[in-house]
């Protein structure tokens, strides 16, 4: 399977897998008339054999198709690391089916036939939770980034005062002296661009790092 591919667009991208093609073309007539670029595909394998472009968006996919349950296909595209924003659409919903697929990510379960008023604005909260999602792991790429320029003992030191200890502290458990600490936990925030204690606390929740 080609997994998506490095070719972003400011355009976001609605891709659509139902097997009936009057519902791909009146969805895709839909989606275009508000700006949005189009992918359709007729069945989860083409979906999961062709390549989605990478950028922000969201899959508009139909609970029951042939031979696999959109369920199904949501729990593979996941398997792929395909994560954008799934719309599920039934004629043969129920509130089991429905809990499921919101349980694992889905933005909304639509039952048709539905307005197409219901589709945008689902389509427009999956296409921002996408765009969210995206600017947090930016935002964690980066930190991460930042935290590969440090030292073994800075990542030490980092790890012990995003914990809480005070300079001191820190310096009586690594046999250093406080002046020593403070210059590495400059260096420290330097590196990780953050200004405050409170800041790099963040950073060190949101990359994992514990004291030890």
């Amino acid at each position: 399977m080609n997994r998506q591919t490095s070719n972003p667009s400011p355009v976001p991208l609605v891709v659509v897998v139902d097997d009936e093609i009057a519902v791909r073309e009146s969805l895709d007539s839909l989606f275009r008339s508000i700006g949005l670029r189009t992918l359709l595909f007729a069945s989860p394998t083409e979906l999961l054999q062709g390549a989605v472009p990478d950028g922000p968006g969201c899959i508009i996919l139909d609970v029951r198709l042939p031979g696999i349950s959109g369920l199904d296909v949501q729990d593979e595209l996941a398997r792929h690391g395909i994560v954008l924003p799934i719309v599920f659409m039934t004629g043969h919903g129920d509130i089991p089916m429905s809990v499921r697929a919101m349980k694992a990510g889905a933005v909304d379960f639509l039952p048709k036939p539905f307005r197409d008023q219901d589709m945008l604005d689902a389509v427009a909260a999956a296409i921002d939770r996408d765009a969210r999602r995206r600017e947090q792991d930016a935002a964690l790429d980066e930190m991460r980034a930042h935290y590969g320029t440090l030292t073994p003992r800075e990542r030490e030191i980092m790890a012990h005062v995003a914990s809480g200890l005070m300079n001191k502290q820190v310096a009586g458990l690594l046999g250093l002296s406080e002046i020593t600490v403070k210059i590495h936990r400059g260096n420290v925030m330097r590196k990780m661009g953050v200004r405050t204690l409170a800041d790099l606390v963040r950073n060190a929740q949101a990359l994992g790092i514990h004291q030890g």
